[in-house]
């Protein structure tokens, strides 16, 4: 039954009878859904940097702002999404917003097959896939009704960790389909792609395309196997009560410092290797990053469960800190080295990775349940968009100072105030919430 009316999860005896059974289930259906959501999202940081190899002719800014709208759009859309599962219940609105992502996977396919296509037609197809982006918002309040608040940092760390693992899924898969017809006639054509002396045969539409099937596979399983929860009832009126909280305000700000970075690194990040390393293969590597941040947040949470959030998220962004001046050591000219660049990284993905899942392990611990769910989606509404302003922002600093440096002291400085922010209110020994 779609419905389940009695829902009762911190009764130990009804978990372990009912409870735990019906929310492991909607768990595994809602992380590859998420996940679905998270590689559609992030098409375009693995496609934009292939398209002036195949005709298209845009700037360094156009394909910047190409990887970085479909962050604007799902961060917006995030804002919206956060408030929906207790008006239309999860299962419901996991089967919309997965259907939506039909839309940008169908459209971008048609369109990239013509280089003519103008950039104000690729610039809304880019907009559109940020429907993939506004999902996290849905899944995160979903499933958490779903668990006890102990094992939340768990359930959310798998959830988000395993449907982040779309961005380097995508960044991974992407090369791969569209160096061979896959889907023969009906795929279309091949493009030339043409570097220097070197020419090959793509098929960048597999890019969009091949996302198609698993999102229609997903959506009969959640059909199938997803629940409402009555319990989980409440207007948008009933939930907007969240902004009157200053700490739904000062968790905002933790939850930018840790998936705006993750998320805003991984939408910038072939592009940051193809401009500071022009001689390395941006795909061949940019997925690691994605792929590190994802599998560790789950771990984040798990660590959280034990030793509790805000002493983990304290000294992850110490971490976060140093790994930043790392990456600006490794690009200046007299020390550079895409070795020390890649591996600072990758620090700054596992530390962001780690901090996504230790700042959503304290939210249900700082706010009632049905609260919890609307602070849970809006701090990763504003999060997301990072994903617009950090490849935004790295594209400013190269056009105005030719160099990233500005960007990255200003995450520094961000960094530090989040430092602050997490020791004063959380950590320290009289904070005022100790979680």
């Amino acid at each position: 039954m779609a419905l389940i009316t009695e829902w009762n999860i911190e009764d130990k005896d009804f978990w372990q009878r009912k409870g735990k059974k019906i929310a492991y289930r909607n768990l595994w259906i809602s992380i590859p859904a998420l996940l679905l959501a998270f590689s559609t999202w992030f098409i375009w940081s693995a496609v934009a940097v292939n398209l002036n190899n195949i005709g298209f002719n845009f700037s360094t800014s156009q394909l910047f702002t190409l990887a970085a709208l479909p962050g604007l759009t799902g961060a917006t859309l995030r804002i919206f999404y956060s408030f929906v599962v207790p008006v239309f219940g999860g299962r419901n609105w996991t089967i919309i917003s997965t259907a939506t992502l039909l839309i940008p996977s169908i459209g971008l396919g048609i369109a990239v097959q013509d280089p003519n296509t103008s950039f104000i037609t690729m610039a809304i197809l880019a907009a559109l896939t940020g429907f993939g982006g506004g999902n996290f918002a849905s899944s995160m309040s979903n499933i958490s009704f779903f668990f006890p608040k102990k094992l939340q940092g768990t359930a959310l760390g798998l959830n988000a960790g395993l449907g982040n693992l779309g961005v380097s899924v995508a960044q991974f898969v992407i090369p791969l389909v569209t160096s061979v017809g896959i889907f023969g006639a009906l795929g279309g054509a091949p493009q030339i792609w043409t570097k220097g002396d070197v020419t090959k045969e793509v098929w960048i539409q597999n890019a969009a395309f091949v996302w198609v099937i698993p999102i229609i596979l997903t959506l009969i399983a959640a059909f199938f196997g997803m629940n409402n929860l009555r319990t989980a009832k409440a207007s948008v009126s009933e939930q907007l009560v969240i902004f009157k909280r200053k700490h739904m305000y000062l968790m905002t700000i933790l939850y930018v410092m840790s998936f705006g970075s993750f998320i805003g690194f991984s939408a910038a990040f072939p592009l940051l290797i193809k401009t500071q390393f022009p001689e390395v293969n941006p795909l061949q590597f940019a997925f690691l990053g994605p792929l590190v941040g994802a599998l560790i947040r789950p771990v984040g949470g798990w660590i959280s469960d034990k030793l509790g959030g805000a002493i983990v998220t304290f000294w992850d962004i110490i971490v976060m800190i140093i790994g930043t001046f790392g990456v600006i050591y490794y690009i200046n000219p007299d020390t550079k080295s895409f070795t020390g660049f890649f591996l600072m990284f990758m620090v700054l993905f596992a530390a962001s990775g780690i901090a996504n899942g230790s700042t959503f392990r304290m939210i249900p611990i700082i706010f009632e349940s049905k609260e919890a769910a609307a602070v849970l989606g809006f701090t990763s509404a504003i999060a997301a968009y990072g994903a617009f302003f950090i490849p935004k922002m790295f594209g400013w600093s190269i056009d105005n100072f030719g160099v990233i440096d500005v960007a990255l002291y200003i995450l520094i400085a961000y960094y530090f105030i989040s430092l602050i922010v997490t020791w004063y209110y959380y950590a320290r020994k009289n904070a005022e919430i100790k979680c």
